[in-house]
């Protein structure tokens, strides 16, 4: 059995796995990580990380980040990287729920103006931005418009007045990633997404209302540049994916990928890990329409964004543009993207996946937003509703070392099930308003789930990849207003 006792420290907050551990390992496994967050992860993280560490044409090393926890698969929070030609592509890397993400955007309002407007601004962005299982969003699209969606994502929004034109370069990838094919996304797949643009979604998902929180940490000059000026600034973050549409084209793939397997004479070690080579037919399918799902995600993403502004101008009765409500950056999560990194002295291409991990990309990168070149890409990393989150940059040391990666969020310690029993949604959401954050949820069984205690410590994980150098902190933000799934 593979656990915590089979990793070896490395530096202060980095361990690993060597291949003599498991039969089939190709690389070792690391993992980062205090002591603490080591011993508090479950098992599965570690069957999981040695597990894709034997996938074929894996490089350098499969990676834990700090918020690991079990998945599909894949551990949420590992990254790992392939070779185009003799590597895989697989599901279970990406996951379900394809280029779930994070969404910041500044304002120029201060805590003492939105403090009063909270509940009017909740209640009203309650209504505008549907949330919970199976819910439909307000735009209506032929499936014609839809397929130019899957195309051009965030870049088709702004074409059609739902979105400014700076939006696209502030979305990772200029959103939309190239490489999108319609005719390999099922005609069910299409019919589950083509009414959940600008929805939330259930689970872990949320739109929050948020404040600079100096006492956890802010550096005012790294702040500065990503247009964060003051202690009392309120932002807005949003966290939400490609829905259903994702979650059928991961299902319609892993029914084809184990025949793939057969065909290429691939063995895995857990049949969740179902792949093809990436060179390969099957795996080129998926991954055209993988990134249809990952495009559609932006633009759900975006529709938000639309609505978002649109909420703020009725309560304050300002434009957007008076209040300043630019987007900071938009990352994704769930997602394997082919880049150009240096491996073994060499510059090569790499499908990287990042399941429940974020792009760290360092200073000088040229897929940084011109503005943000000089210092590095926007990471932001999302905590629990009741713990607040951070916005950090990405390194060179994340480059050199986890090809362009960090983690995500939090990642959870308890099971929903397990947070629904001990918990009760309606007295969680009463002590939540008692702490000033006001919160609006589809279900109370839904709030129950999401409840701060079924998460990892948010500021030790950042800590983590912080003292690892992999991204490094700006600014903590704590929540004041929530609308969850």
């Amino acid at each position: 059995m593979i656990n915590s006792s089979s990793a070896k420290q490395i530096s202060d907050v980095v361990w690993e796995i060597p291949p003599s551990a498991k039969p089939g390992m190709r690389v070792p496994a690391r993992i980062y990580a205090t002591k603490e967050l080591l011993a508090g992860m479950d098992n599965g993280v570690f069957e999981q990380v040695t597990n894709v560490a034997s996938l074929p044409g894996i490089m350098r090393y499969s990676y834990a980040m700090a918020d690991a926890h079990w998945g599909y698969g894949f551990p949420i929070g590992g990254v790992a990287a392939f070779d185009l030609e003799t590597g895989v592509i697989s599901p279970g890397g990406i996951g379900f729920d394809v280029n779930c993400g994070m969404r910041l955007i500044r304002t120029n309002l201060t805590f003492d103006e939105v403090k009063p407007r909270v509940k009017d601004l909740v209640d009203l962005l309650f209504r505008l931005v549907p949330a919970g299982v199976g819910v439909k969003g307000f735009l209506k699209v032929n499936q014609s418009q839809f397929e130019e969606i899957m195309k051009y994502g965030v870049k088709w929004c702004v074409e059609n007045d739902l979105g400014w034109p700076d939006d696209v370069s502030h979305v990772e990838e200029g959103g939309y990633i190239k490489g999108a094919d319609p005719t390999k996304v099922s005609r069910q797949a299409s019919s589950r997404g083509i009414s959940q643009l600008g929805t939330l979604g259930s689970g872990n998902h949320y739109l929050e209302i948020q404040v600079v929180d100096p006492s956890r940490y802010f550096d005012t000059k790294l702040g500065k540049a990503f247009g964060i000026e003051r202690e009392d600034q309120v932002l807005v973050m949003i966290h939400c994916g490609s829905r259903g549409f994702g979650h059928q084209i991961g299902s319609d793939y892993l029914r084809i990928f184990d025949g793939a397997m057969r065909k290429y004479n691939i063995e895995v070690r857990d049949r969740e890990l179902a792949c093809a080579p990436f060179s390969s037919k099957e795996g080129g399918d998926y991954y055209g329409a993988m990134v249809c799902a990952a495009n559609m995600a932006f633009t759900n993403r975006q529709v938000i964004v639309h609505r978002v502004r649109d909420a703020f101008g009725q309560v304050f009765h300002k434009e957007p543009e008076a209040m300043d409500m630019h987007l900071i950056y938009d990352v994704c999560h769930n997602i394997a993207k082919v880049e150009k990194h240096s491996y073994e002295g060499k510059n090569v291409e790499a499908l990287v996946h990042r399941k429940g991990a974020t792009r760290s990309f360092g200073p000088g990168h040229p897929d940084i937003p011109a503005p943000y070149r000089k210092v590095g890409q926007p990471v932001i990393i999302g905590g629990s509703m009741e713990t607040g989150s951070y916005l950090l940059i990405g390194t060179q040391k994340a480059m050199e070392e986890t090809f362009g990666s960090t983690a995500h969020g939090s990642g959870r310690t308890m099971s929903r099930t397990a947070a629904k029993r001990n918990i009760r949604g309606d007295v969680l959401q009463r002590q939540m308003q008692e702490r000033g954050i006001y919160v609006k949820a589809a279900t109370m069984d839904g709030l129950a789930e999401e409840a701060g205690v079924a998460y990892k410590d948010i500021s030790q994980v950042v800590e983590t990849m912080d003292r690892a150098g992999i991204s490094k902190k700006v600014v903590a933000l704590r929540p004041i207003g929530n609308i969850k799934g």
